[in-house]
């Protein structure tokens, strides 16, 4: 019966070679390092199983047992594609195709026997590393998922090279990976940008997006304000205005049914106000993907952002949904109010309410009868506030149908929007024209690269007034109760005890200072790499002197770039190669002169071992065939040798001298 040897033909097909422990090992270890950030997002039972059938692959290799059948096999990848349709309902969509390459790694590792079963893992591990950043790609997953592709890479070089000690299994994968930097340089300045996120199945491209809604209930911008996710980043051009003044104005509600607010249809959008005369502030804004159409800026805005409209409502919105990292530069004058231009069938709209909550009905009109004008009824009900006991806190009690009514008179404890809401109720039934106004108050310095930071702990709903003569007039309930909520944050103004962001918490300074950094690096990733946008680019590739840049004119530069780089590796290789050939040839000549005396180089045979051949053999040329093994050995395999060093292993070699055979 004729046998085979793996890796030699056997009749038309090449059988692959068997993979030895070790390659099995680097195989093992990439697998464990791409699957461990898809931890936190693949369900539970998954993990689990994914993690039970590495370690029972390991058992087998350590007892060097049998690997499972193919009918196992088959059952195991029927069971696990079951348990992921049931968990997803599909098998499209981002989340169910990881979690089927996750189930397709662990079950090939319980197959892999050859050096072509290795391949597909590896293959498998890279197109995985890429998944990652479909669900995040912040600075601390690209700093992992480039050390897990020098771990892979490094697994890949094992399959050819299987001798190799780990640590130069890494050396190997580290000087590969940084010849590729070149390369990947180029093409990300110059390959044109394409906006959006990475994922664009429609189900769940824009899933797991925070911010603030266009509505707005009980609780709901309390719980908001449990998330410390940063909502966006301000720079401004020189001072910014103090705390107390940072009102970033969101979305605008007008419709109430009784417990939830709800914004209006858009009414249009309105010009420029003239923020020309008075301080006018400048500042650069880096908004975070939310889904949603509005912007965020001071009030009030004096200049619009590429492809924004200011709404009649003064919210400023962008055209398309903010779906990606944006950057925008504005300006603000913050004593600006709006001229008192208002149609009647606008004001009437800002004093319609649902027919509910009587008591508070009632109080209104009380204190409109006990008011000569409307800013002494605004005095009243903010001393109201004042003077009763109301308390400000982040776990407000249920409020039922009459939630005002419950608020005002019986609870007497609530979170920004209860205060908004009932202020801008009570100013309706009074029969003054108010609406709620959502965004963000206040914000964080950043001392390190003197960055704002808003974060969504940092949500607010405040109230705006219409006065004859005046026009909208900002009016904030919430520092009638708690002033410190607005002159320095939530941490200050919530009762002792209750629970806040972790990152919000003043009582841990070293903490802050490890933010404080954190932060900053992360933002410097989100500027210059996150935030490459296609009009980040035309602003670089102007820079390097390409005017108007387009796709015609990137891809010639970026074909010449990658040409002169291919160029450079090209010499770079020849030169070696050609010092490597003079090595050789040295080397071969000198075989030639030892085999006319019987000593003929074995092709099996390494330069030491050759050299003490020859030196038990010829005892007087022990010295100089040491010395020319270890020169051999240095410009062959060792570092790129000097000019010295290869004309000494030619002089010795020529100097050389051989005795006849006895």
């Amino acid at each position: 019966m004729a046998t085979s040897t793996p890796g030699k033909v056997r009749g038309a097909r090449r059988v692959s070679p068997a993979l030895t422990r070790s390659q099995e090992l680097w195989l093992f270890a990439c697998a464990v390092v791409t699957l461990l950030p898809d931890v936190e997002y693949a369900p539970v039972w998954l993990t689990v199983a994914v993690a039970a059938g590495i370690v029972w692959r390991l058992a087998l290799w350590w007892r060097r047992a049998a690997l499972p059948s193919r009918w196992l096999l088959t059952f195991l990848v029927v069971a696990g594609s079951a348990g992921i349709f049931f968990t997803y309902r599909q098998f499209f969509g981002k989340d169910p195709g990881i979690a089927l390459l996750i189930l397709f790694l662990a079950l090939k590792l319980l197959e892999m026997r050859s050096v072509r079963d290795g391949l597909s893992v590896i293959f498998l591990c890279y197109f995985l590393l890429l998944t990652h950043f479909l669900n995040e790609q912040g600075i601390g997953v690209a700093g992992f998922t480039l050390t897990a592709l020098v771990v892979v890479t490094a697994a890949l070089a094992s399959l050819g090279h299987a001798g190799r000690s780990v640590a130069e299994q890494l050396r190997l994968s580290a000087v590969m990976l940084a010849q590729a930097t070149p390369f990947m340089l180029v093409l990300f300045l110059l390959f044109p940008r394409v906006q959006g996120p990475l994922w664009g199945m429609p189900a769940d491209a824009y899933s797991g997006m925070s911010g603030l809604s266009d509505t707005m209930s009980p609780g709901s911008i309390s719980n908001l304000s449990l998330s410390g996710e940063i909502a966006f980043r301000v720079k401004f051009d020189g001072e910014a205005p103090p705390k107390p003044a940072l009102y970033w104005r969101g979305p605008v509600l007008t419709l109430f049914d009784g417990r939830t607010w709800r914004a209006g249809a858009r009414q249009g959008k309105v010009s420029l106000p003239d923020t020309a005369s008075g301080r006018t502030f400048r500042y650069s804004v880096t908004l975070e993907p939310h889904n949603k159409h509005w912007l965020f800026a001071l009030e009030m805005p004096g200049t619009l952002p590429p492809d924004a409209v200011l709404a009649r409502d003064y919210q400023l919105l962008s055209r398309m949904p903010v779906r990606s990292r944006i950057r925008y530069e504005m300006q603000s004058r913050l004593d600006f109010v709006p001229g008192a231009e208002e149609s009647e069938a606008s004001l009437q709209s800002h004093l319609n309410m649902p027919a509910n909550n009587p008591r508070t009905r009632a109080l209104a009109m009380q204190w409109r009868s006990e008011s000569a004008t409307d800013e002494a009824l605004i005095r009243r009900m903010l001393d109201h506030f004042r003077q009763e006991n109301f308390f400000y806190t982040l776990t407000p009690p249920l409020l039922g149908e009459n939630s005002i009514d419950q608020f005002l008179f019986d609870t007497r404890r609530g979170f920004c929007e209860h205060f908004a809401s009932a202020f801008v109720f009570a100013m309706r039934a009074a029969g003054v024209p108010a609406r709620v106004v959502t965004g963000y108050q206040g914000g964080e310095q950043n001392p390190v690269d003197g960055y704002l930071i808003v974060r969504q702990s940092d949500a607010h709903a405040w109230a705006e007034v219409w006065l004859k003569d005046t026009g909208w007039v900002r009016i904030d309930p919430t520092a009638a109760i708690a002033p410190s909520r607005i002159e320095a944050g939530l941490a200050s103004a919530v009762p002792a005890g209750e629970p806040l962001p972790f990152f919000v918490r003043a009582d841990l300074s070293w903490l802050r200072d490890i933010r404080f950094r954190w932060d900053a690096v992360t933002n410097s990733w989100n500027q210059w790499v996150l935030g490459y946008t296609p009009q980040r680019q035309r602003e670089v590739l102007s820079r390097l002197g390409m005017r108007e840049p387009d796709w015609k004119a990137m891809t010639a530069v970026m074909a010449a770039l990658c040409g002169l780089l291919l160029l450079g590796l090209t010499f770079w290789t020849l030169h070696k190669r050609i010092h490597a050939d003079k090595t050789v040839r040295a080397w071969n000549r000198l075989s030639r002169r030892l085999a006319r005396v019987g000593l003929a180089r074995k092709d099996w045979e390494g330069p030491a071992d050759y050299a003490r051949r020859v030196a038990l053999a010829q005892p007087e040329l022990a010295r100089p065939m040491e010395t020319i093994a270890a020169l051999y050995i240095e410009l062959r395999y060792g570092k790129l040798g000097s000019k010295a060093t290869q004309q000494q292993l030619h002089g010795l070699i020529a100097n050389l001298e051989i005795a006849a055979p006895k």
